[in-house]
């Protein structure tokens, strides 16, 4: 008995156009579930935050409007002035209340400028997304590649001697605090060599000591980890192959080494960029950086809680946002990302 051949045709299952549509369509559809899952965390988190804010002057003890209004200021100038802030109705009330506002971007007047906070936050904004900013750049184009030359100079146990330099310079710089190294290059910079100036935001010199005093210890931690990362790339097959083809360093390291380098970067220049945005209150402070950070300590100096719980909700949203979007240009270089978010 003979047995007739079976034929298999192929169809849209396995290989072939179709396939490769439904892939893509499947792609498609996790990506778009990992940036919903990313927004509800979002949500989840400013709601998180802005409770948090609310009653850290609630429930702090004392008075917010006897302290900022001093203890000259009459018992019925106070009361007047927390009938004012609505501090007399219920906690419930009150909260619905700061959504409101926040919603509608009034967030009450400043106790000490006399201003409307978001106007003020309006005003201020700008300066410390220059400094943050152009710190993380400062950090990113100074570490990445300083932390690949080193990973070249040092695979295999190479150069000892370079290890060792690298190891301990990065180590120190890396644990210097941000106004620390203010002030040194206030010192060396501004009060011995008088080549910079020391305070305030006029011209783009005056830019050069807070960006240095933010940017120096984060690259030289940052660096470290890329260092870390370019190691593990170096020793992958296709790095020995493109070695072994005699290909360049240049475009060995930088062509085919920097892309598989540039998700764990930008995962670092996320947590980076929170450190920055909070390094700002201090560096503000010294350089007298007409920032929020700078208006900040002056906030709570002058007990001033509507300018300072304003701004405070501002430096999380930035934070909580840069994540965000840092999480959504990861996951479309890599899609494999949303695969692994669980």
């Amino acid at each position: 008995m003979t047995t007739e051949p079976t034929v298999t045709l192929l169809t849209g299952t396995g290989a072939g156009p179709d396939s490769a549509t439904g892939t893509f369509r499947g792609r498609g559809g996790r990506l778009g579930a990992f940036i919903v899952r990313r927004l509800v965390r979002l949500a989840y988190s400013v709601v998180t935050l802005v409770t948090v804010v609310f009653l850290m002057v609630r429930l702090v003890p004392g008075d917010p409007v006897r302290n900022a209004l001093g203890i000259n200021a009459t018992a019925a100038v106070v009361e007047a002035r927390r009938e004012s802030l609505g501090l007399n109705d219920p906690l419930w009330t009150q909260y619905l209340n700061f959504w409101k506002g926040l919603l509608t971007w009034d967030l009450g007047d400043s106790f000490s400028l006399h201003l409307p906070v978001t106007t003020i936050i309006e005003q201020r904004l700008p300066a410390t997304l220059e400094l943050a900013f152009l710190s993380l750049a400062l950090v990113l184009l100074v570490s990445i590649p300083l932390g690949i030359v080193v990973a070249a100079l040092t695979r295999g146990g190479r150069r000892p001697t370079v290890d060792l330099a690298y190891t301990s310079a990065s180590g120190l710089f890396a644990v210097i605090p941000e106004f620390l190294m203010g002030v040194a290059l206030v010192y060396f910079f501004a009060v011995q060599s008088h080549l910079l100036p020391v305070a305030g935001r006029t011209d783009p010199s005056s830019y050069v000591l807070p960006v240095l005093s933010l940017s120096i210890a984060v690259a030289a931690g940052v660096s470290r980890i890329v260092r870390v990362e370019a190691l593990t790339v170096f020793e992958q097959d296709y790095i020995r192959t493109a070695r072994a083809k005699r290909m360049s360093r240049w475009r060995l390291y930088f062509r085919h080494a920097l892309p598989n380098l540039v998700t764990s970067s930008l995962t670092v220049a996320g947590i980076v960029l929170g450190s920055l945005v909070a390094g700002t209150v201090l560096i503000e402070t010294i350089f007298s950086w007409p920032g929020l950070g700078l208006t900040i300590v002056d906030a709570v100096r002058s007990k001033d809680f509507p300018l300072a719980q304003g701004i405070v909700i501002v430096y999380g949203l930035i934070v909580l946002v840069s994540n965000l979007l840092i999480d959504i240009v990861l996951v479309c270089l890599d899609p494999r990302s949303a695969l692994k978010d669980t």
